[in-house]
């Protein structure tokens, strides 16, 4: 039997894992703003929402947004780098969690304005605790997302964030001047052409320059269609200093940490799901150990990250989009968008430069990055195999759970709380539909039984291969 030998270079040291690689610093700033352009409006829409929510002024709802770009700097940057048994140690970005924005509403209405951001302050950090702790005990769930189960939710990754692209590629919500226009639509479409030609046409680091190339032609094109503002530029602070608790030390309601400690729960499984795409594609598995160190990440970002006036942190996938069209694998790529991040949320008027970026710029953009997650989904599916029949009924039924809620968000709308949080994102509802699949055809009574022994990673029947 042939021993497996550690490839090495012809010096005889060990090759640099793409994923390790140090790149020039030109190309390090470079690569790293694009994944910040790609993140940006996420970063920003969820302290928007909220800030309104609480009756936040002009000058609060700045804070708030700076504040959450300074702690998805700090999250990236620990989730990239690492220290000592946490974080991932991959390009994983961190930043928001969108999934907390309803949760953190209900707490408004109830409490208040003035209560509000404290209680939901005291809350995200008990769900961040939790999530640290738990976060050796839920990696083990790893052997329930074999390739079958990773390709669906890789796919509902891409397919969830499309309708996002969309509505960026309309004007960004229904309120915003010229929203569904045809210029608006036009610009998007021509955004998009630009990124493909780029990528396309040009070639070496240009090539991987292509989304911020496309970005930037985007948002000039803008100018001249109205469709472009200043006025954020003109109105931002040059640079702010993070006040802890600027809104008041943290209070600690039950109801409040409950509903936070779900969100939290459905966050960790959305970046398990995230961490195990992002590991296929840079073609480093996400094992037991890196996800745990991820997770406790997300869990020490989260709860630290109130200090600063921040809300939870998780993955976002559209920058796993990113990485897959690039081909660009190098963590410290990621890294130096962290600190750009940072670098954002300290000057504020550098934030409000990024924030030019029109939103169907952003959606013609949107519509490549997120595509392409579904591609790598596809693909990952493709190398499971299908021919086996439980392979379909767990794919098709998972796809369809999970499209449900993109297709009509209010679906579960007379739901009770608890299952509105868990089923509104089609990624967790079809996650969740996938793992219980997996569980039932491959896992309980004898199918269960014919696996003991079998390593988690090949927790699944191996598609047939042929010969006699």
């Amino acid at each position: 039997m042939a021993l497996r030998t550690t490839p090495t270079t012809d010096d005889g040291s060990t090759p640099t894992h793409p994923v390790d690689e140090v790149l020039s610093p030109p190309k390090l700033f470079g690569t790293g703003l694009q994944h910040v352009a790609a993140m940006y409006a996420g970063v920003v829409a969820p302290p928007l929402i909220v800030g309104a929510g609480v009756g936040l002024s002009p000058g609060e709802l700045a804070l708030l947004i700076s504040a959450s770009l300074f702690t998805a700097g700090l999250a990236t940057l620990l989730q990239t780098l690492g220290v000592w048994r946490i974080g991932a140690r991959l390009p994983f970005v961190n930043g928001v969690s969108f999934a907390g924005v309803a949760p953190m509403l209900a707490i408004a209405k109830e409490h208040g304005p003035k209560d509000a951001l404290p209680v939901i302050f005291g809350a995200v950090i008990v769900a961040g605790v939790l999530c640290l702790l738990a976060a050796p005990y839920f990696c083990r769930l790893v052997r329930f997302f074999p390739p079958v189960v990773q390709g669906t939710v890789i796919t509902l990754i891409g397919v969830s964030l499309l309708p996002v692209a969309v509505n960026w590629a309309r004007g960004g919500s229904p309120g915003a001047p010229g929203y569904g226009s045809a210029k608006a639509v036009g610009l998007a479409a021509f955004t998009l052409a630009a990124v493909v030609l780029g990528n396309r046409l040009l070639r070496g680091f240009w090539q991987q320059m292509s989304l911020l190339i496309g970005l930037a032609v985007g948002t000039v094109a803008a100018f001249p269609l109205g469709l472009a503002d200043f006025s954020a530029v003109g109105d931002a602070q040059v640079f702010a200093l993070p006040s802890p608790f600027h809104f008041g030390g943290p209070r600690f309601d039950a109801a409040a940490i409950a509903s936070m400690c779900i969100v939290m729960v459905v966050s960790m499984t959305e970046s398990t799901a995230d961490m195990l795409a992002l590991g296929r594609i840079v073609d480093r598995e996400a094992d037991e150990p890196t996800l745990a160190a991820g997770l406790r990440a997300d869990g020490l970002a989260t709860a630290v990250s109130p200090v600063f006036n921040g809300f939870a942190c998780s993955a976002f996938a559209q920058n796993i989009g990113l990485v897959a069209l690039t081909k660009v694998r190098s963590r410290y790529v990621v890294a130096a968008g962290g600190g750009i991040l940072v670098l954002l949320g300290l000057f504020p008027v550098l934030g409000s430069l990024v924030s030019l970026v029109p939103q169907p710029v952003l959606g013609g953009a949107g519509i490549v990055l997120f595509g392409t997650v579904a591609a790598s989904g596809i693909r990952t599916l493709a190398e499971a195999g299908m021919e086996s029949t439980s392979h379909t009924i767990l794919v098709s039924v998972s796809l369809g759970v999970g499209i449900v809620p993109i297709a009509v968000p209010t679906f579960y709308d007379g739901f009770p709380e608890t299952v509105r949080t868990l089923m509104h994102s089609g990624i967790s509802a079809g996650c969740l539909a996938a793992v219980l699949l997996n569980l039932l055809f491959h896992h309980v009574g004898s199918a269960g039984r014919s696996l003991q022994g079998v390593p988690p990673w090949q927790s699944s029947p191996q598609p047939p291969t042929g010969g006699s």
